[in-house]
């Protein structure tokens, strides 16, 4: 609107008042309320956990989901709706709200028996309204597994111990699926547990779910700490079964020396590059053997394999820095990479760098959502929350995804991926007017939102009408 005379507004006062205006902060919860609908949560969690006869296990679960959706994971967050309860109620598709006592002492009696219930539903998220992991250039879909700490210091919380970090947390692991970043299955770990502690299990997990999504070739891509003989074997026999399962793994050196892999491949290098005086980067591949078990013999005695892996290698070597002080001693940096893929040596290196991307996704869920320091003492209950967090995290990337594109929005530049963030800022937190006439009850988004069409369009999109 075009102010015709500015004066009129500069020079005028603003006063404040209450009044009984049902004004709600986070009226965009009605989206991921038709979203859990949508696949069918209530039914689902009911029926996998034993029942009370106060509050259904899906009226704990998505009153915990509330605070998560709006980037606040715990407890206390729900008195974000003792003011209003009956819309949350509303909008979640809940018959009435928990208390905070209430909420954390049920969470803490269901514990992780229904970790799997709901790492499968946010799966069934993904295929009930037909979202597939894109692919990246060559047709592959990433898949990017890592251990990011959370820091949770001076508590006295269950599995909090010195992480890699060298503090006190936990460590838990993700797998995100797609250039998008759809989270793929998580796993709280105790800060202590090293990084490649039960991988192979939590790896077939992850290649079981993605192929629920998508039957494109996946690439996965894990950094040193998973460099492992167990890894490249689970990954080298599902490619013999034609799963079509390829990897990109950076090696850990270990004992292995640096100079001795330059003195070795400087000979036989054909991809020098010199950028600079003093600066020579190597770049090409060698073969090495890996042996890996493939299982037991009637005996119980293991059986192994021994396959020669495609190794890529990204050599510097560097005598002097950028303004020619010459170094004592040459200094060496050797990247090299395990992998099963017949991609060109340098897109290999790119395509791991990549693999550096899924540090965002671990900030938005630690700070977007505020998952870090997980609400309770107990190891069980903290799983299940982050769980719930997985569910929250693929509601609000789709939520972000689907506004891409939307015309009428503020935004500086053209984006391929919304941050969960500006998704809670602007459609979970978008501010309603509840009225209630002739029985019915209407949201008013109002006129001076810029996200109003989003929110009605987005909200359209992910509804469904239950019978």
């Amino acid at each position: 609107m075009r102010v015709k005379n500015p004066l009129t507004f500069a020079k005028s006062k603003l006063q404040y008042f209450f009044s009984g205006s049902r004004i709600i902060p986070y009226g965009g919860l009605m989206i991921p309320g038709e979203m859990l609908a949508a696949i069918g949560f209530d039914k689902k969690v009911n029926a996998s956990c034993k029942p009370s006869k106060d509050y259904l296990n899906s009226e704990i679960l998505k009153a915990m989901l509330i605070g998560i959706l709006h980037g606040d994971a715990d407890f206390a967050a729900i008195h974000e709706t003792d003011d209003d309860a009956e819309f949350y109620c509303q909008a979640m598709r809940m018959r009435q709200m928990p208390s905070e006592a209430t909420m954390r002492q049920r969470i803490i009696e269901i514990g992780s028996s229904l970790k799997y219930v709901i790492r499968q539903m946010s799966i069934d998220l993904l295929k009930t309204y037909d979202v597939e992991p894109s692919a990246l250039e060559n047709g592959y879909v990433p898949i990017d597994i890592d251990v990011s700490p959370f820091i949770n210091e001076k508590c006295q919380k269950e599995g909090i111990s010195m992480t890699y970090k060298r503090k006190d947390g936990y460590a838990p692991i993700f797998a995100y699926i797609g250039t998008e970043g759809y989270l793929l299955a998580m796993e709280l770990r105790p800060g202590k547990q090293h990084c490649q502690s039960e991988t192979p299990k939590f790896l077939r997990e992850v290649i079981a779910a993605a192929r629920q999504l998508t039957d494109k070739p996946l690439l996965i891509r894990l950094d040193s700490g998973n460099d492992a003989s167990d890894n490249i074997g689970l990954c080298m026999e599902e490619c013999l079964r034609g799963d079509r399962v390829h990897f990109i793994i950076k090696r850990n050196l270990r004992k292995e020396s640096p100079e001795e892999w330059l003195n070795e491949l400087r000979e036989v290098c054909s991809n020098v590059k010199e950028e600079r005086d003093g600066k020579k980067e190597y770049i090409g591949q060698t073969f090495r053997n890996v042996t890996y078990q493939v299982g037991n013999d009637e005996k119980g005695k293991p059986v192994r394999r021994t396959v020669g892996i495609r190794t890529i290698y990204d050599i510097t070597e560097r005598t002097c820095d950028h303004d020619g002080q010459v170094y004592v001693f040459p200094k060496i940096e050797c990247d090299m990479y395990s992998v099963n893929v017949d991609f060109p040596d340098e897109e290999i290196i790119e395509l791991y760098h990549k693999h550096g991307e899924m540090e965002q996704y671990h900030s938005e869920i630690k700070t977007d959502l505020g998952a870090e320091q997980l609400p309770s003492k107990h190891f069980e209950a903290n799983e299940l929350v982050l769980e719930l967090v997985q569910l929250a995290y693929n509601m609000l990337r789709m939520i972000g995804q689907e506004s891409l594109g939307m015309d009428g929005l503020p935004l500086k530049r053209p984006v391929r991926r919304r941050r969960l963030l500006t998704v809670v800022m602007h459609v979970i937190m978008a501010p309603v007017l509840v009225t209630k006439h002739a029985r019915q009850t209407k949201v008013d988004l109002g006129r001076s939102n810029a996200w109003r069409g989003a929110v009605a369009t987005i909200w359209e999109k992910f509804r469904k009408i239950l019978p």
